[in-house]
């Protein structure tokens, strides 16, 4: 591989939503390469008019700038004017900068996962919630510490979570991101790293076989209870915060959820290189949004005042006013990382195809 190539195979270690990675690379030239960013907005309710898609552009942007370092190399990019065209053009011309030194986030890249299962309880340090303020800015970082605010941050997934798991809009998106044969995913999330306990996932794995048997568990034996317990209530009590990352200004357009895409991937980064593991919380902010602008999201009735209790509950949480600033909220804490991941298609497959 050339130095590029190198880069790119780092880049594409960048995080994005069940691990979709909606990008692809084309080499424009020696010194230039184009990002194709794409979305997911027509199939996966989560994904917002394409925002938490170009979220995760930010990240591989900030991804690829940090592995550019290794060689020298200063990465700078922009958005090609477009109105409404999708993919998304990013250009990314590198230049030989002999004073750069190698970013320390570097080593983070490839280590960086998704731990959803419980963490330690142990406190962050005010060295790493230094660090991880500085990571995040421009954007500012609210803490949920202690078990009275860890708690109402669980509470609040906990009651996302039935959300989430009582729509069909959202089993069509589970349904197909979840690969349950394996234990690394280069394309989809490994039923292992879900964080359910066998029993747990073996149900889970014959419900989501079909709406039909997951909407009959729902009904009569409680089916969302397990799941809910297992992957946010105990894990958001069992960390040392949540966090949430503000942008300096409500988020309105490509340009700011890609910089918060850039602020999510260096403070995850950053926690990985201290050693705290980290599970992102997204989906309280995205129906949030939906509420606010009055848009539907779910055609199953009987829904509205679940929906209404998570969107007051995000606003009692985040405030009213700062809610729509509100670009990345997440738990972390210390522990080991973990076992089961999704990885990454290869970088052989993921250039532009041209006809």
């Amino acid at each position: 591989m050339d130095a590029i190539e190198q880069i790119l195979d780092l880049a594409r270690w960048a995080p994005s939503g069940d691990n979709t990675q909606p990008w692809r690379f084309e080499r424009a030239g020696p010194d230039h390469v184009v990002i194709h960013g794409f979305d997911t907005r027509d199939h996966v309710v989560y994904d917002l008019d394409g925002h938490p898609s170009e979220m995760a552009h930010g990240a591989l942007l900030e991804t690829l700038r940090i592995a550019a370092t290794a060689h020298g190399l200063r990465a700078d990019w922009t958005r090609r004017a477009q109105s409404s065209a999708r993919p998304i053009l990013y250009d990314v011309r590198l230049t030989r900068d002999s004073e750069l030194q190698p970013d320390p986030l570097l080593p983070a890249i490839t280590t960086r996962t998704v731990q959803r299962r419980p963490m330690s309880t142990r406190p962050l340090t005010a060295a790493e919630k230094a660090d991880l303020v500085t990571a995040a800015r421009p954007f500012e970082v609210i803490w949920f510490e202690g078990w009275s605010e860890r708690k109402r941050v669980a509470l609040l997934n906990f009651s996302n979570a039935k959300l989430r798991l009582s729509i069909p809009e959202a089993y069509k998106v589970h349904s197909s991101v979840i690969d349950w044969s394996v234990e690394f995913s280069e394309d989809r999330m490994p039923g292992k790293a879900i964080g359910v306990d066998p029993l747990t996932g073996h149900i889970m794995r014959w419900a989501m076989a079909s709406w039909e048997r997951v909407d009959f568990m729902n009904r009569y034996f409680a089916g969302t209870l397990a799941p809910r317990l297992q992957l946010d209530l105990i894990p958001g009590l069992a960390c040392a915060a949540h966090a949430c990352l503000l942008a300096p200004k409500a988020l309105a357009d490509t340009d700011d959820y890609v910089a918060a895409g850039v602020a999510m991937q260096r403070f995850w980064l950053t926690a990985e290189r201290l050693q705290l593991r980290l599970q992102p919380e997204m989906t309280p902010l995205i129906f949030s949004r939906y509420v606010r602008e009055k848009r539907r999201f779910t055609a199953k009735a009987g829904m509205e005042s679940l929906i209404r209790h998570v969107t007051d509950s995000s606003e009692q949480l985040i405030g009213a006013a700062r809610l729509p600033n509100a670009a990345f909220l997440c738990r972390l804490g210390a522990g080991p990382p973990a076992i089961s991941r999704s990885v990454r298609l290869p970088l052989d497959s993921l250039w532009v195809k041209r006809a």
